[in-house]
């Protein structure tokens, strides 16, 4: 694993990302949710945000924040774990939640003025056996109130984790550190992504 991330570092943290959402998603269906069959749709898409989004995404990340934070000592990670959790993170879930809800169907969740469009043409679906329909004020809200109830969950399980993360793992292995508690967190994440939709 070592070798192929200082030949590899992009590819195999975005792989690595792939398998722990595939698992964190496929935990949360069959252990959380309890589904009678496996949504695949579902997991196929929560997979590949984990491929082509969360992997790159963190590994150009910590790289930035190591270069943008100079400063040494526990100053410095005291500084990148609040860029990290209260810039960044707050974003990055926005823009997970938003992706995985457009990608299942439901851009209007994301996407207000498509509210009064009930349908939109097959070419433009990801997935042409989805019917794309308007929604309510309520389900916005519905959407703000996830995002903040993940990033809540965020906040409770990864700020201690990466206060000790930045503090004692150099910078290309933060992502693999971080991969050890990522796949409690692909749960949460995937639980609270996916429980209005579980719901409908």
């Amino acid at each position: 694993y070592l070798l192929s991330l200082d030949k590899h570092p992009v590819a195999t943290k975005a792989v690595t990302s792939a398998v722990l959402t595939l698992a964190g998603d496929l935990i949360c269906q069959l252990v959380i949710d309890k589904v009678p069959e496996l949504d695949l749709k579902r997991t196929f898409v929560f997979t590949l945000l984990g491929l082509v989004l969360v992997g790159p995404t963190l590994h150009f990340w910590y790289l930035y924040l190591s270069k943008l934070v100079t400063i040494s000592g526990t100053s410095g990670v005291i500084s990148r774990l609040l860029l990290d959790q209260f810039i960044f993170s707050p974003v990055f879930i926005g823009v997970f939640m938003s992706l995985l809800v457009t990608l299942e169907g439901k851009p209007s969740l994301v996407v207000p003025k498509l509210k009064q469009v009930k349908r939109i043409s097959t070419l433009s679906k990801p997935f042409p056996d989805t019917v794309y329909v308007p929604f309510t004020d309520e389900e916005h809200l519905q959407l703000l109130q996830e995002w903040f109830s993940s990033l809540i969950a965020n906040w409770q399980l990864w700020i201690p984790f990466q206060f000790l993360n930045f503090y004692f793992v150099p910078q290309k292995l933060q992502v693999l550190a971080a991969n050890f508690v990522a796949l409690a967190w692909n749960v949460i994440l995937s639980y609270k992504a996916h429980k209005k939709v579980i719901a409908e």
